[in-house]
């Protein structure tokens, strides 16, 4: 029976993996490439959380982030510039909003550092005004960092591949 069951899982498990839209390729934009993990925990009542694969090019004022399931299926494609920011999901229609902090507050109940977090990925002790770093370590790509105010508490850890 045990060996039954572990077959049926294993089948799922490939029928899931083979049902995974690939991501789309890291977008075409000038600027600094991270990928690796995101989680992100907003303390509210009920918390809210979320965990994806992610892909970030460019700087704080143009850019464009790819966020994907761990099996590979695409679930947000965000971009922003000087005109402001938007936000692609899967098979809808691309929804604009006035920049960065608006469209991720909006999506997660908390504005997130933009400009700090590009100083972070590349090993900068940015300052970001509520926010502390727990956390930081650009040389083996680990950062956890916390919003104390204002509240809801909220918690950014990201893990990715250092550039050489």
């Amino acid at each position: 029976m045990r060996g039954d069951r572990r077959r049926a899982l294993g089948w799922v498990a490939a029928l899931l993996a083979g049902c995974a839209t690939p991501p789309p390729p890291p977008p075409e934009s000038t600027g600094r490439h991270w990928s690796g993990r995101l989680a992100l925990t907003v303390h509210s009542d009920p918390p809210q959380r979320a965990s994806a694969l992610f892909e970030l090019r460019g700087d704080p004022q143009a850019g464009e982030l790819l966020l994907s399931s761990p099996l590979g299926q695409a679930l947000a494609h965000v971009g922003w510039d000087a005109g402001g920011a938007w936000l692609q999901r899967p098979g809808a229609a691309r929804e604009p909003y006035p920049d960065m902090a608006v469209l991720t507050e909006t999506l997660t109940g908390a504005a997130l550092p933009l400009a700090a977090l590009f100083d972070w990925l590349q090993g900068r002790p940015t300052e970001a005004p509520g926010w502390a770093r727990i956390h930081h370590d650009a040389a083996t790509g680990r950062l956890h960092a916390q919003r104390t105010a204002p509240t809801p508490l909220v918690d950014l850890r990201l893990t990715w591949t250092p550039s050489p």
